[in-house]
């Protein structure tokens, strides 16, 4: 009797130690892969080709993708075998050939079937039976197993790369913060203690955490940019319309786009190159940038901080300050999105949230918002209330009270994003990019009220709003911040992720990642001194910024003829940095539009003393010569001396 209990307590014992190190195994599991990962697999790519031809572009990477894009698996397989054995008894009947032929020729039909799926590009892999969880288990249990694989996953993997799993998204894809109750919240590298941001949050910590060189995620509004900031990685989202959605579940149709992560800018752009199928040629330089400062004026950390890199980035790119700021402007975006997108205030003329006077930015997140919706009930309302699936109450709570819109609002909508992509694409033009910040707040806290307040997602989606509607391509990049070697004067988001994104027109998507080149080894350098700089240069920076922002006043003044006011900013703006010889230029170019020529010949003796360029001459001395025949004042003498400068240059 005590041996038998004896024995009873070795197993009990072997038992809790068998628990324990299970325990330890999976944690070690998880924090391995940060939860990241729904499920491992391996889609291997084609062999090489025999040279002389080149290698596979992608050859050497790996990749994962978003739950929300379909795989082949091998189950389909025999189910076609079945359907080529039913299409043989159609054409042979029984009776007319012998049982052993007969059998000989299904199995020989049947292999034949299976090894021309096994060589054409949808079945090229073999998986283990799996079916897209899009984030929730009752969509998974609810639906049958894919039967072919991604077109954008087909065209990775034929370019040389292997995929090595899913990655966790946001309960149908909808959810910005990262989170799922169902397959856990992957842990965010950057900063364990706060979200990943969503939906594709999976892939965007994958990256993050080195466990694969590149990801695919969906992004609708903001699902792949957003976590990409939050993770402090690079993330891509292309033009709208130019990577095929094949094999992907929609979310909103008008606004999704499938998109990248990858830290290393030379690795984003080789699968960008191979997803849109585009040639390497060479590198194109910028002739605009733009810097929207509505925009920067929603975040909630120092505005230096995110642009200061960018400005200092393109003075050490294009080698000349006077060159830097004939190319870097400013603009109101709200302003010009009101004056060109007619039918924002025709869908939206009343008050927005109590609101008498909403900007350009907050109609179109409004409109953004309606679109998601309307289309994201159109493509699952019906599966959500058959099923009644364990949900979100964030999804839950927008289904149900959505505001029904008719045809015209909808057909509306629809022409918002057609306006706004022709206003983007008339102020980018071939040759601008648009700089913006990627996020407005820091990562809120995991199981934190913050990313759900009315105030987070509004800021949020005036940002992500214009890449979405505009169906502009838009790069998000982390500007590094060096964990803590700087502290931001925001209390407890001084360790959080900074980003910065560039967007260029629709279709410029080769000209972005080009700009991204050039300019992200310098925007390293520069976030890097952004971060330890101390308060004096902080200052410096705001009076250079808010220098620029009188001067872009000014040059509006000066478009609408209103002379007096323009001189009024430009004076501005040179008391703020009276080293600047392109504010002195555009003051004297005022004055003589207002015919006061001494004053503009004093600006004009500046300019020549601050930085002798052949433009400014040039322009200068013709405004000079053209204001003297027509007023009759005799400035020979100052003619004299620009002249000589000219001839010198």
């Amino acid at each position: 009797m005590a041996s038998s209990a004896s024995n009873m307590w070795v197993l009990l014992g072997l038992g809790l130690a068998g628990i324990l190190i299970l325990t330890r195994k999976l944690k070690k599991t998880v924090k391995e892969d940060f939860g990241a990962f729904v499920q491992r697999l391996q889609l291997l790519p084609p062999p090489q080709p025999a040279p002389p031809k080149a290698p596979h572009p992608l050859t050497g990477l790996s990749f994962a993708v978003s739950d929300v894009i379909a795989e082949a698996w091998f189950a389909e397989y025999c189910e076609i075998i079945m359907l080529s054995m039913l299409a043989a008894l159609q054409k042979h009947s029984v009776m007319n050939i012998g049982y052993v032929e007969f059998t000989c020729y299904l199995v020989v039909a049947s292999l034949y079937r299976l090894l021309c799926i096994m060589l054409d590009p949808y079945g090229l892999f073999d998986i283990d039976g799996y079916v897209t969880e899009f984030g929730n288990p009752d969509w998974g249990r609810t639906h049958k197993a894919a039967y072919q694989t991604a077109s954008a996953v087909l065209t990775m993997v034929q370019g040389g790369a292997t995929c090595v799993g899913k990655t966790v998204v946001t309960e149908m894809a909808y959810s910005i913060s990262g989170e799922n109750k169902h397959f856990g919240t992957p842990t965010n590298p950057e900063a364990p203690a706060r979200v990943p941001g969503g939906a594709s949050s999976g892939a965007a910590v994958a990256v993050a955490a080195n466990l694969v060189d590149f990801s695919l995620g969906i992004d609708t509004v903001g699902g792949v940019r957003l976590p990409a900031g939050f993770c402090g990685i690079m993330g891509f989202r292309p033009s709208h319309g130019v990577i095929s959605l094949s094999g992907a579940i929609p979310v909103s149709s008008s606004l999704d786009a499938i998109g990248c992560f990858a830290k290393d800018p030379d690795v984003l752009r080789r699968v960008v190159h191979v997803l849109l199928q585009i040639q390497f040629t060479s590198q194109r330089n910028p002739r605009q940038i733009l810097v929207a400062d509505d925009c920067f004026e929603l975040i909630k950390i120092p505005v230096d901080r995110v642009a200061q890199p960018v400005i200092r980035s393109t003075e050490k790119l294009f080698g000349s300050r006077f060159f830097t700021r004939q190319i870097l402007k400013h603009v109101q975006l709200g302003d010009y999105i009101s004056a060109k997108v007619p039918t924002l205030k025709e869908l939206y003329g009343k008050a927005v949230n109590g609101m008498t006077k909403t900007s350009g930015l907050r109609l179109l997140a409004t409109a953004m918002q309606f679109l998601l919706r309307h289309e994201f009930n159109q493509n699952h309302k019906e599966w959500i209330n058959s099923v009644n699936p364990s949900l979100d109450p964030v999804i839950t709570g927008h289904i149900h009270n959505m505001q029904e819109l008719d045809e015209i609002d909808i057909q509306k909508l629809h022409r918002i994003r057609d306006e706004v992509r022709s206003a983007l694409n008339l102020l980018l033009k071939d040759d601008g990019i648009l700089v913006i910040p990627t996020f407005a707040d820091p990562p809120p806290k995991l199981g934190g009220k913050d990313i759900l307040s009315v105030d987070f997602e509004s800021r949020l989606f005036c940002l992500s709003s214009i890449a979405s509607m505009s169906g502009c391509c838009q790069s998000a990049g982390r500007l590094p911040c060096g964990q803590g070697s700087v502290a931001v004067p925001l209390g407890s988001h001084d360790k959080a992720p900074v980003s910065v994104s560039l967007l260029a027109r629709h279709g410029g998507d080769r000209f972005l990642l080009d700009t991204l080149q050039a300019m992200y080894p310098s925007l390293q350098e520069q976030s890097g001194l952004a971060s330890k700089s101390k308060l004096s240069r902080n200052v410096t920076i705001n009076r250079e910024l808010s220098a620029d922002i009188a001067k872009e006043k000014g040059n509006k003044a000066y478009k609408d003829r209103e002379w007096q006011q323009a001189i009024s900013f430009y004076s501005e703006a040179i008391k703020l940095d009276p080293e600047n010889a392109t504010y002195y230029n555009n003051r004297a170019a005022a004055y003589l539009e207002a015919g006061s020529f001494h004053r503009a010949e004093a600006d004009c003796t500046k300019v020549i003393n601050l930085e002798k360029k052949v433009l400014f001459f040039l322009e200068l001395t013709c405004r000079l010569l053209m204001f003297c025949y027509k007023s009759g004042m005799d400035l020979s003498g100052t003619l004299e001396v620009l002249i000589l400068e000219l001839v010198k240059c």
